[in-house]
């Protein structure tokens, strides 16, 4: 089997490809997503915070000061328009003629003299997902009925001293107890194992497929299988060079993650980073690459004997996909919110591992639910090792 393992191994490190998927994608992915996504998400929240919306308003004289408000807002330029209906004004916003439409009613004046409440209209489109039009307007807008608020109490006799606490009689100050590693790992934990646990299936893959359809390709099977050497040991050496570069994949992607959010943390603007990757400690970066291990262990078991199973190079490819597909369900849902670590999610194959990883980055980890997960997770690789030592035993599928 050792043979087998070095014989494989020795052969891989051989070929380019197997060093860009194994060593060299895990050590620049972070910088690459996190570098991009940064400049992506800044870059847009920029652009949307400068743009100026042109806006119509409709019966502006009846609210002068929030009519004047507006317009010296630097994200509103004003246009002129004689439509008042509101849908000649959702077909105008339709067209491109203007992006927002403000209708006060023509009796506002009346009601607001007679204490009454009126009714505002805000047409816009509100399928941005950067809604900052709603932000400033409703910034604008409470304002101005903070001031309509003040003069309607006055007017009525109410002590201008005590207008405060009749306007707003509870003010509520949150205190999270939660820390900053703690909001940090709650959005981000998830992501993390989004993208390790792909990588240690992506650097398992290249050799699966080639320690199995390749050599049917190449006609190197045959020759392995007349050598003085089980087909037990042969599969297993297959299995642990399979797990090797998969593991190597993952090591170095724990590192390049630790690595690299302290290298981002570095810079200004983003100390939060900083101190939650410090407060990772190694304890807990070991326990993450430790369910990495039996997993990538279920990665190669499968992605072997898929190839083993396969005629061809391509054929193998095409099998796998499906494969890949398969494990981003259950890492997309570990993603969703409301999702957390139970008993059930503990049971269930890479969404445990999902939610243990955010878990440990969080740092709020129960050690009996990942002994839990780890034992569920090792149980499964070793069946379906099992599995794959049983396949390469049979004639119907080595030589199809």
């Amino acid at each position: 089997m050792w043979q087998v393992y070095l014989k494989e191994l020795t052969e891989l490190m051989r070929d380019r490809k197997t060093l860009i998927f194994v060593i060299l994608l895990p050590i620049f992915i972070f910088p690459v997503i996190f570098g991009v996504m940064g400049l992506v998400l800044s870059s847009t929240t920029a652009k949307a915070m400068q743009e100026q919306h042109k806006y119509v308003i409709v019966n502006g004289e009846q609210a002068p000061e929030f009519a004047e408000a507006l317009f010296y807002h630097k994200n509103f330029k004003r246009v002129e328009s004689a439509l008042t209906a509101p849908e000649d004004l959702i077909a105008a916003i339709r067209a491109g003629e203007f992006a927002v439409a403000v209708v006060i009613p023509d009796d506002f004046q009346a009601k607001q003299n007679a204490v009454e409440q009126s009714q505002w209209q805000l047409i816009y489109n509100q399928s941005s997902q950067l809604d900052f039009m709603s932000r400033y307007f409703n910034e604008l807008l409470e304002n101005y009925t903070g001031q309509l608020q003040r003069q309607s109490l006055s007017a009525l006799g109410v002590d201008p001293v005590k207008l405060t606490a009749i306007l707003k009689p509870v003010s509520v100050q949150k205190v999270d107890t939660a820390d900053k590693r703690e909001n940090i790992g709650e959005k981000f934990g998830a992501l993390i194992a989004y993208i390790l646990i792909p990588l240690c299936l992506l650097g398992a893959s290249y050799p699966a497929i080639d320690m199995g359809a390749g050599e049917k390709e190449r006609g190197t099977l045959e020759t392995l299988l007349i050598c003085p050497v089980s087909r037990s040991a042969i599969v297993l050496g297959k299995f642990l060079t399979v797990l090797t570069t998969g593991l190597a994949g993952a090591l170095i992607t724990v590192a390049s993650f630790g690595i690299w959010g302290a290298v981002i943390g570095s810079f200004a603007g983003f100390a939060v980073v900083q101190e939650a990757m410090g407060a990772i400690a190694t304890v807990e970066l070991l326990l993450i690459f430790l369910m990495i291990v039996p997993t990538s262990a279920i990665f190669a078991s499968l992605l072997l004997a898929i190839s083993i199973y396969a005629k061809t190079f391509k054929e193998a490819q095409n099998y796998m996909s499906p494969l890949s597909i398969l494990m981003f369900v259950p890492l997309a849902a570990a993603m969703m919110p409301g999702v957390e670590l139970t008993t059930k999610t503990a049971m269930i194959p890479v969404m445990n591992v999902a939610l243990a990883i955010k878990e440990l980055i969080k740092g709020t980890a129960d050690g009996s639910m990942i002994a839990l997960i780890f034992g569920a997770t090792v149980a499964l690789a070793a069946a379906l090792i099992a599995f794959c030592v049983h396949w390469f035993q049979q004639e119907k599928v080595l030589f199809r």
